[in-house]
């Protein structure tokens, strides 16, 4: 197993809460109004979802986890 981020206290440990965190800002957040917490806090745990199962990720060659989950699986 190889860490993804960096050691404890140097500046790379925040970097990609950072980054996920502008992410969700730019695309659900920023410019939009919701009627409630409720709906922002359904359309988040939406954004999570994607963002989490959908998404294509770049460090797994441009798919998305479930497919790289059912890749592993089948050398099982």
């Amino acid at each position: 197993m190889q860490f993804s981020v960096g050691s404890t206290g140097d500046s790379y440990d925040n970097a990609l809460a950072e980054s996920v965190n502008g992410a969700y800002k730019a695309e659900l957040v920023r410019d939009r109004l919701f009627e409630s917490v409720g709906r922002l806090e359904l359309e988040m745990a939406g954004w999570v979802v994607w963002w989490n199962e959908s998404r294509l990720h770049q460090g797994l060659g441009y798919r998305m986890p479930d497919e790289v989950v059912v890749d592993v699986l089948s050398l099982v």
